[in-house]
């Protein structure tokens, strides 16, 4: 086990309304971020970061192997060169990482004044902010997310790196290793074992797409596709991108190119495009999405028919879109995040000490089983029809003694006979 150096921990002047950890690293954008007590832990760029918060600070600070090589690059956007890190920068790294440079604050009055769905469920859920991710490991989280659910995806995540990711460090009894380059999965090999580890389909996805972006498309692809203005930490192409070969980035065609991969439709691509590729106006539209689309913004009308097909995966994109803004899948993430079933207690409110559920969200969960509800209403009305009867006969039962006794022998299966 290599000699690890931890930083001292240091913190940023931030409030929870600006950024709440607890709520955006648990809302199905990275998988990788584990919380061990009260601290959240994940390898970024060669360091284990450790991150915890107050009301007022988010409080950092980095573990990495004595060498203090770290890739400057993500593996999938750029160069590969280790460099050595003369004084510690994770603090210009999560002011990447999270987008830091946005007003959040004022992102949230800007949809809410658009917006009174988006008013009615955001305060309850400050804080949330788009990750601005490496679109390699973005791309092979939202493969796994296939038919799938946060906790799972996770579980898959960590393996991978477990068993294909560089080993940094140990932090108490958890070890945490980097997430493996496109090369590292690109080898013979990997899809049956990823099988052997519970991958399923998604095996031949991971495999088949590692081994199209390593072997197969020209170096810094993936990095050709990033919004321009939302460049990750550190990140640069491995070679000049030649203007005269290379249309200008935009979302639609980053969109398009994505889809050419395996194990990519149209919901992958997009969390690729909003988290691992910078374009903030991009809104996957998952099931969880496209019910608040039906429930929130009557999408679907009065058909029965509530398939989603591209047409409306389309124009529930372009609604976002002209409702919220150029940011309009950071907005989206709010509301996707307020629909998760883990942020259910968010939704409970408590006056005058009295648990309230908010019916629009949950009213489902009351339908859930009708007979059920059949079968307690029926038990309590033959309840209180025995005791009416009850107290009816009690009077009669008292002035003849001779009744009584014979029910009381009744009741004790003796007829008398």
């Amino acid at each position: 086990m290599p000699p690890l150096e931890t930083s001292a921990w240091r913190k940023l002047p931030l409030s929870l309304t600006e950024l709440c950890i607890d709520t955006t690293l648990r809302c199905g954008q990275s998988f990788r971020w584990r919380k061990i007590g009260d601290e959240w832990h994940c390898t970024l760029h060669g360091r284990i970061i450790s991150l915890k918060q107050d009301p007022h600070h988010l409080h950092y600070r980095a573990t990495w192997p004595k060498a203090h090589i770290a890739p400057l690059s993500p593996p999938a956007t750029g160069a590969n060169t280790p460099v050595e890190l003369p004084t510690d920068d994770t603090e210009s790294l999560l002011n990447k990482y999270f987008n830091l440079h946005y007003d959040l604050s004022s992102l949230y009055q800007q949809w809410s004044d658009g917006d009174a769905n988006f008013r009615k469920r955001a305060p309850k859920f400050t804080g949330v902010r788009i990750l601005n991710q490496d679109a390699w490991e973005a791309l092979v989280g939202f493969i796994c997310s296939s038919n799938n659910n946060i906790s799972r995806i996770s579980q898959m995540v960590h393996k991978l790196c477990l068993h294909y990711g560089p080993y940094i460090g140990t932090i108490g009894e958890e070890a945490f290793h980097d997430f493996p380059t496109p090369s590292t999965l690109a080898v013979p090999g990997v899809e049956s074992h990823l099988r052997e580890l519970g991958f399923g389909y998604r095996a031949r996805y991971i495999a088949e797409t590692a081994r199209n972006i390593s072997k197969e498309r020209p170096a810094g692809w993936l990095f050709s596709l990033r919004n321009p203005d939302s460049l990750a930490w550190a990140a640069t192409p491995s070679k000049p991108i030649d203007d005269n070969e290379t249309p200008p980035p935009t979302y639609k065609h980053a969109h398009e190119q994505l889809l050419q991969l395996t194990g990519v439709g149209p919901k992958v691509a997009d969390c690729v495009c909003l988290m691992g590729l910078g374009w903030l106006e991009a809104v996957p539209v998952d099931t969880h999405v496209w019910q608040i689309a039906m429930r929130d913004y009557k999408f679907g009308g009065k058909s029965k028919n509530k398939t989603l097909t591209k047409a409306l995966y389309d124009a529930v994109g372009d609604h976002f879109r002209s409702l919220w803004g150029d940011q309009a899948g950071w907005a989206h993430s709010v509301l996707f995040t307020a629909d998760l079933r883990a942020f259910s207690d968010r939704l409970v409110e408590t006056p005058a000490g009295k648990t309230e559920v908010d019916t629009d969200v949950d009213a489902k969960i009351i339908l859930v089983n009708p007979l059920k509800v059949i079968y307690h209403v029926t038990s309590l009305m033959l309840y209180h029809a025995l005791i009416a009867i009850a107290l009816v006969l009690n009077p009669y039962i008292k002035s003849n003694p001779a009744r009584g006794s014979r029910k009381k022998k009744l009741v004790n299966g003796n007829s008398g006979t």
